[in-house]
C-alpha cells in the first residue's frame, strides 16, 4: 500500500499529453515526461484494501480482470510512493520483460480492477509503471544481464512481436542459445509496424532489443521460415523452435465495391506509413506518402486499430475524418450489469479523437433492415472550430444517403469486423494544414453493417483510398 489516507486526501491525476493541436503537427509521442513528485504522490493513493485484485490476471465475463502478467502492482506502488524508486524497477522486472511497451499501449485492466476504484478513481497505475521502467533507463539501471551459464541448446524463435521477443528473452534467461527470426526489415512486429510511433515510439522498442541482443540473443531480420529458410532446415539447425507468428492474413469484405480501386486494409495503412518514416530517419528514403493528405477520411471500426488510423489520418493533413463504431456509445459510468472487478466497459476518449473541449453526441439515425442497408449513426459532435459540427433530425438515414452527404465513399464489415477506410471527395481540393481546420472523428456510433454495401458508384467516382482493418 501507499500512504493509509493518501487516496482521501490525493485526487487522481494522469500524466499529462502535449496539446492534441501541436502533437498533431508531429509524429513524436504524445505523453509529457512524467514528474517524479507527482507520480510519487499518486504511488500514495494505493490503499490499504487487503485483498488487491489489480494484479490477479483473471478472466470475468470473457474480459481480463487484473494484469494479466501479475505485475506485483500495490509493492511498486508503495515503492514509488517512499521515493524508493530503484526497488520498485526491480520489483517490476520480476514480472515483466517489457513494461516500457505495456506501461503505452496496454488498456490497463489493472486500473478496472483496483479496488478504490469501488468508491474513487482508480490509482494511476499503468503512469506509475511506464514512470519506474523510463526512470530505470534514464538512470541507467536497465543493464543487459546475459546469463552465467549456456545449456548449448540451440532454439529458434519465429516472429518478433510482443510473443516472440518475450519468448526469445525468457528462453535466454534460462541459458539456451536463441536465435530470433523476422521476415520485415526491422524487429518488433506490431510493435514496430502496427502501432505508430506517437503512440509508442520505436525508439523504445529498438532499445530494448539491443539490450536483449547485448544478453546473447541473435537477431536475423529480411528472414521469412518457408521462404528463404525451409522448415525442414530449421528443424535441423535448432533442438527447438517456437513459432510466435502474428495473424497478419485479414479479414475481406466480400461487399458490393470491394473490387474499386484504392481499398486498402488497414495495415497496409499504418505499417508503411511508420516503415517510411524510419527509412527517412535512417536516410534510406526521402518520400513521405501521406496517403489520406486532403481527403475526407471514415475509419469504420471503434477498436484500437481504428483509433490508430484516426491518429495518423490527421497527422497526414486530412480535410475531415468520421469515425464509426458498431457498438451503442458506452456509459460513462458502469452498468449494473459491468459490475466491479470486470473490465469497465465505459466510454473512454482515446489519444486519436481527443481534444480540448468537452464532445456531445446528438445524432441517432435507424432504418428498416427489411428496406434498406442496415446502420444507426451517433455522430459525435464539436464545440470547438478544430472540428466539425454536424446536427440531424428526423427518422430514418441510408448508408448510402448518408455517403453521398458526407461525399465519401467506404466499405463496412460484418458486425463482428473492425474496419478502416478514408476516401477522398475531390483529388484536386488543396490539403489543409495540420490545424485547427481539421475535423474529428465520430468515435463512438453505432453501426449494424450486415447488410451494408457500398455507397453508389456515383458516390465511388470521387473516392481515392479506402482501407479495411481486420
Amino acid at each position: 500500500m501507499g500512504k493509509a489516507t493518501g487516496f482521501m486526501e490525493f485526487e487522481r491525476k494522469t500524466i499529462a499529453n502535449r496539446d492534441p493541436l501541436e502533437r498533431v503537427k508531429d509524429w513524436n509521442e504524445i505523453h509529457e515526461d512524467f514528474d517524479a513528485e507527482k507520480v510519487q504522490t499518486q504511488g500514495s493513493r494505493c490503499m490499504d484494501c487487503g485483498t488487491p485484485y489489480c494484479h490477479t490476471g483473471m478472466s470475468l465475463a470473457n474480459m481480463a480482470s487484473g494484469c494479466p502478467v501479475n505485475n506485483l502492482i500495490p509493492e511498486f506502488n508503495d515503492l514509488v510512493y517512499r521515493g524508493k524508486w530503484h526497488d520498485a524497477y526491480l520489483r517490476l522486472a520480476k514480472t515483466n520483460n517489457f513494461p516500457e511497451f505495456t506501461g503505452r499501449v496496454c488498456p490497463a485492466p489493472c486500473e478496472g480492477s483496483c479496488v478504490l476504484g469501488l468508491i474513487e478513481p482508480a490509482v494511476t497505475i499503468k503512469d506509475i509503471e511506464c514512470s519506474i521502467i523510463d526512470k530505470a533507463w534514464n538512470e541507467g539501471w536497465v543493464k543487459p544481464q546475459p546469463p552465467e551459464e549456456r545449456t548449448g541448446k540451440k532454439v529458434a524463435v519465429v516472429g518478433s512481436g510482443p510473443a516472440g521477443l518475450a519468448a526469445a528473452d525468457q528462453l535466454n534467461k534460462a541459458g539456451h542459445l536463441v536465435t530470433l527470426f523476422e521476415r520485415a526489415d526491422r524487429p518488433g512486429g506490431l510493435l514496430m509496424y502496427g502501432i505508430p510511433n506517437m503512440k509508442l515510439e520505436k525508439q523504445v522498442v529498438t532499445r530494448r532489443v539491443q539490450l536483449m541482443q547485448a544478453e546473447g540473443i541473435i537477431l536475423e531480420c529480411g528472414i521469412e521460415i518457408g521462404v528463404d529458410i525451409s522448415s525442414k532446415q530449421l528443424m535441423e539447425d535448432f533442438d527447438s523452435v517456437v513459432l510466435c507468428c502474428g495473424a497478419t492474413k485479414p479479414r475481406d469484405l466480400p461487399i458490393e465495391g470491394r473490387e474499386l480501386n484504392n481499398i486498402r486494409y488497414a495495415m497496409e495503412f499504418l505499417g508503411p506509413n511508420t516503415k517510411e518514416l524510419w527509412d527517412i530517419k535512417d536516410g534510406k528514403s526521402e518520400q513521405f506518402s501521406e496517403l489520406a493528405k486532403g481527403k475526407n477520411v471514415v475509419i469504420i471500426g471503434g477498436g484500437d486499430t481504428g483509433t490508430d488510423c484516426v491518429g495518423t489520418s490527421l497527422r497526414h493533413g486530412c480535410k475531415s475524418v468520421v469515425q464509426l463504431e458498431i457498438m451503442p456509445k458506452p456509459p460513462i459510468e458502469r452498468a449494473a450489469n459491468n459490475p466491479w472487478p470486470e473490465w469497465p466497459k465505459t466510454y473512454k476518449m482515446d489519444y486519436g479523437t481527443v481534444k480540448k473541449k468537452p464532445k456531445r453526441f446528438r445524432v441517432k439515425t435507424h432504418v428498416n433492415t427489411s428496406s434498406a442497408p442496415a446502420v444507426s449513426l451517433a455522430m459525435q459532435m464539436a464545440t470547438s472550430r478544430r472540428f466539425t459540427s454536424t446536427t440531424s433530425s428526423g427518422p430514418a438515414t441510408t448508408a448510402a444517403s448518408y455517403l453521398k452527404r458526407s461525399k465519401v465513399a467506404h466499405a463496412c464489415s460484418k458486425p463482428t469486423l473492425s474496419c478502416s477506410q478514408w476516401a477522398s471527395s475531390d483529388p484536386k481540393q488543396p490539403s489543409p494544414k495540420n490545424s485547427a481546420s481539421i475535423s474529428t472523428p465520430a468515435p463512438m456510433c453505432k453501426l449494424n453493417t450486415a447488410s451494408l454495401t457500398l455507397a453508389s458508384k456515383v458516390s465511388l467516382q470521387q473516392a481515392t483510398c479506402a482501407v479495411v482493418s481486420p
